[in-house]
């Protein structure tokens, strides 16, 4: 079992209501200190953790939320109440614990000491409850051994988060990316490990929260591409100018050819050739069934298009100089 004075877990969220519930009781079975970070739930959520002995930070709601913000709140009261502990753990309020994790995870890092942050496999609780659930569980199985990013869920030593000063507050969505590859550049490795690490309830059932959550995934790219543009690595500027092409530019010369017929069907064509490609990629490398490559190819090839409006809304905000506001799907 987790030695509690080593490790100690952030847990962040908003009216998550039984959800909370499990998670804060799946970090206290491993005898782990928990802050839980509300960000104005009214759900009663407050009560039920300060009633379960659990420190509580609630945010300053007349300040911009991010889940930034809350993250770096909730590790500045964990170290400021547990001065002691080597590791923290951040988790998602809708998330819980795979029993052993946090005892997997930290004998790693005792281990590895050049590994700066480490992480498992995420897993849906009901991926066939509907496609865009099925899709996140796609997405949260990633490759295994060094990485370049983590999820919202990792162990990391409190030393490398102090070195690096803790996450972008500013940043309203891909903190994590930006959090790792700022780590990468001080010479820390990420590490993913093939063992489950928690159970995530995304709890996506309409096109437009899919809509919305791409949306807010091309936002990500843009403002992170912008933050490290200078940087040798060229962060996600691959991923920004993939989604401007096939999110504008290829719907933008369709437009423009919409009276010639044979230019137009030939751009659509590039479409095709975009899904089949993905449709290779998930039956060869991601070993998926044909029906299900086609689902997953289908709404990459769809999420082009939300992941552009990301990139220009980034941008504009970015010309204008708007505040950058949290894009929610749920």
């Amino acid at each position: 079992m987790t030695n509690s004075k080593q490790v100690g877990t952030v847990v962040i969220g908003r009216n998550e209501g039984e959800r909370l519930k499990r998670c804060i009781d799946s970090a206290k079975r491993d005898s782990c200190i928990v802050v839980y970070v509300d960000s104005g739930s009214t759900d009663g959520s407050v009560a039920w953790a300060k009633s379960e002995a659990i420190e509580v930070v609630e945010l300053d709601m007349s300040v911009p939320f991010t889940a930034a913000r809350a993250r770096n709140q909730g590790f500045e009261r964990l170290i400021e109440v547990f001065p002691e502990l080597t590791y923290a753990h951040f988790i998602d309020g809708d998330c819980y614990f795979q029993e052993d994790w946090l005892d997997t995870a930290t004998e790693f890092l005792d281990t590895h000491h050049d590994v700066a942050l480490v992480c498992g496999v995420r897993k849906e609780i009901c991926p066939e409850a509907s496609i865009y659930n099925y899709l996140c569980d796609l997405e949260w199985d990633g490759p295994k051994g060094d990485i370049k990013e983590s999820g919202g869920d990792f162990l990391i030593r409190v030393s490398v988060m102090q070195q690096v000063d803790g996450f972008s507050s500013e940043i309203i969505a891909g903190e994590e990316p930006d959090l790792c590859f700022r780590i990468r550049q001080n010479d820390g490795r990420i590490h993913r490990l093939p063992a489950v690490m928690t159970y995530h309830d995304a709890n996506i059932k309409a096109f437009s929260q899919w809509w919305k959550r791409n949306v807010r995934s091309g936002h990500a790219y843009a403002n992170i591409a912008d933050l490290h543009y200078g940087s040798q690595e060229k962060i996600y500027q691959k991923e920004v100018l993939s989604n401007l092409v096939w999110g504008a530019g290829v719907p933008a010369a369709l437009l423009l050819m919409s009276f010639f017929w044979l230019p137009a069907v030939l751009w659509m064509l590039l479409y095709g050739l975009l899904f089949f490609r993905c449709m290779r990629y998930a039956k060869s490398t991601m070993n998926l069934e044909p029906d299900k490559a086609a689902a997953y190819s289908f709404y990459i090839v769809m999420g082009k298009f939300p992941h552009a409006q990301g990139v220009f809304q980034y941008a504009f905000r970015r010309v204008f100089r708007r505040k950058h506001t949290l894009i929610e799907y749920k």
